[in-house]
């Protein structure tokens, strides 16, 4: 029997049944009239017509619950997909709400049926504050209904309706919110009254936002509790010192997650369009900076992993180099032949730039540009912006770039070019997009070799324990880090008490290579000096110490155990150049 017999023969003796039922129903009302018992057969036909109709209800019924309870839709979401310009929530990597949409209303204003103009005015002004006269008065001289003004919440949109004005009534309209004002301000962004983004997240991730309107949220990378501790700590930093300026940032380096970034000043995206511009600046992705002392660590890098020099060639730092119409000197002046190692942990700009000019420009130009420092940062950030690099690599040039001076770049960058040397040496874009558990990260690119990234961490370990980095050092926590001062060039020349002072963080420094590890950057833009800094605006007295704090607090949070060293409690420890370097370990 092949399918297509089967079925009518399956199916034809529930057809002949319900037949004669039906047959039996048509003739029952003959039957009952020739035996006398009509009121039988108008029970039966009433029966039989409740039957149908109970039937038809509890179908719909069960058609309505399983719409209800399985559709798998979240009606308070879908609520808002129906809304003009719907946004998805925005939430941190943890599902806290960041940003998420409302429910507002527009005031719209038909001249047609107002009486009383200025009656209607004056009552309008009385509850709506931000509505201009002009605009009101434009509005009731026209001729057709217009949008007078947004953003009302449902008490505002009563107080107007309970005033009965002819001519007046309200559109729904979605309205975007912050619960937490200033925090993660600039890299969540805000969006317009169009629900479009326009800056941060929000605009990063707009096609994606306004297509998840209604449905799941959209995580950021971001931790609020790394947040809350980098802003709170950049803050205080900046308004000790008096900074005109002021970045923060955390990052995962195996993955390139950013856990946490921070442009001082900030301002609070729910009242963006009344916020000073020159605060809105993420100066993060989007202020170049000469970064100073920092960059050494990038010079480092080059140098050893091209063989040019390990951690005990020695250079000359005895007297200042000159090159043509430049002489570089240190800031300490050791006036002695260095060790690479103790260039690095003396900060010493002329041996730094004797290791550049030993390795020469091209080799650093394609080192350099390995390191994504010659780029704008591959970011999410629409922000990020193309660092300002001299268009020919003269000696000068080598010399002045290996100490951070001739070219100026983002922090966005510094912290993507830093983390993939201290990531066991892989190049990867940084994302504020968070990355679920086991998911890999993006696919990166092999720039040093896995050796180099391991000395890199342990001279920065020293830098901490023996070096210029002493105020970060936080016990337990093997904290590494690299300080930076660099004069800012302000009228064709450099200004010697007007510095960008940093600090480039780096913790745990030991375990495998490929484990978590978080890289945290603090500079300030043209701090002042403190008695308790004696005099010093420099990197290693007010940008150290910030970073410091954040560690202590962002550690635990990221789990991250306290083993505290002797180097942690006591004494400089003696270094032994041999355990600088090595394989992973």
């Amino acid at each position: 029997m092949t399918p297509a017999t089967s079925v009518p023969n399956i199916l034809l003796p529930a057809w002949r049944w319900f037949s004669a039922r039906l047959w039996w129903m048509e003739h029952a009302f003959e039957r009952a009239r020739t035996s006398g018992k009509v009121e039988d057969d108008a029970r039966i036909r009433i029966f039989f017509i409740m039957a149908l109709f109970s039937a038809g209800f509890v179908t719909l019924g069960l058609g309505a619950t399983k719409a209800a309870l399985f559709s798998g839709h979240d009606f308070n979401s879908d609520y808002a997909a129906v809304t003009p310009g719907a946004r998805a929530d925005l939430v941190d990597r943890n599902g806290q709400i960041l940003a998420m949409d409302l429910l507002h209303y527009g005031v719209y204003l038909d001249p047609r049926d107002v009486s009383d103009p200025k009656g209607t005015e004056a009552a309008l002004m009385s509850v709506l504050p931000g509505i201009t006269p002009a605009r009101l008065e434009k509005t009731l001289a026209g001729d057709r209904r217009e949008y007078v003004i947004g953003g009302l919440t449902p008490e505002m949109k009563a107080k107007v309706h309970d005033l009965a004005l002819p001519g007046v009534d309200f559109e729904e309209e979605s309205a975007r919110a912050y619960p937490l004002a200033n925090t993660g301000a600039h890299i969540i962004g805000f969006s317009g009254k169009d629900g479009h983004g326009l800056a941060g997240a929000e605009k990063a991730l707009d096609a994606e936002l306004r297509a998840n309107a209604g449905k799941e949220p959209v995580a950021l990378s971001l931790d609020l509790r790394v947040q809350g501790a980098l802003q709170d700590e950049l803050n205080a930093a900046a308004t000790k010192f008096r900074a005109i300026g002021g970045v923060g940032i955390v990052v995962n380096v195996r993955t390139g997650e950013i856990l946490g970034l921070s442009s001082y000043p900030d301002f609070d995206p729910n009242d963006a369009g009344t916020a000073d511009p020159a605060k809105m600046i993420n100066h993060v992705a989007a202020t170049d900076y000469e970064p100073g002392s920092v960059f050494k660590v990038f010079t480092l890098a080059m140098g050893i992993d091209a063989g040019v020099a390990n951690v005990n060639t020695m250079l000359d730092a005895r007297t200042p180099l000159a090159l043509g119409g430049q002489t570089i000197h240190d800031y300490d002046k050791d006036n002695s032949m260095l060790p690479l190692w103790e260039v690095f942990t003396h900060s010493s700009n002329i041996g730094s730039a004797r290791l550049g000019l030993m390795c020469g420009a091209d080799r650093m130009d394609r080192y350099f540009r390995s390191f994504g420092l010659f780029n704008a940062a591959p970011s999410e950030l629409i922000e990020s912006s193309r660092p300002i690099v001299n268009s020919k690599l003269t000696d000068n040039v080598v010399a002045s770039m290996s100490f951070g001076h001739a070219i100026s770049l983002t922090p966005l960058s510094i912290a993507t070019g830093m983390s993939a040397v201290l990531n066991g040496g892989v190049y990867r874009p940084l994302t504020i997009r968070k990355l679920e558990a086991g998911q890999a990260p993006a696919p990166g690119r092999r720039i040093i070799q896995a050796s180099t990234s391991r000395t890199m961490l342990n001279l920065m370990r020293l830098n901490v324990t023996n070096g210029t980095g002493g105020k970060a050092n936080v016990a337990g926590y093997r904290v590494g880090g690299k300080t930076g001062s660099a004069e800012k060039a302000l009228g064709g020349h450099y200004e010697r008490n007007k510095l960008v002072s940093s600090f480039a963080a780096v913790f745990p420094t030991d375990g495998p290579l490929d484990a978590d590890r978080y890289f945290v950057l603090i500079m300030l833009d043209q701090p002042n000096a403190t008695p308790d800094t004696f005099g010093f605006a420099t990197g290693g007295w007010t940008a150290a110490p910030a970073a410091g704090r954040v560690i202590e607090r962002i550690a635990p949070l990221l789990g991250v155990k306290r083993v505290v060293l002797p180097q942690d409690t006591g004494p400089k420890p003696p270094v032994d150049p041999k355990t600088l370097t090595g394989e992973e370990g």
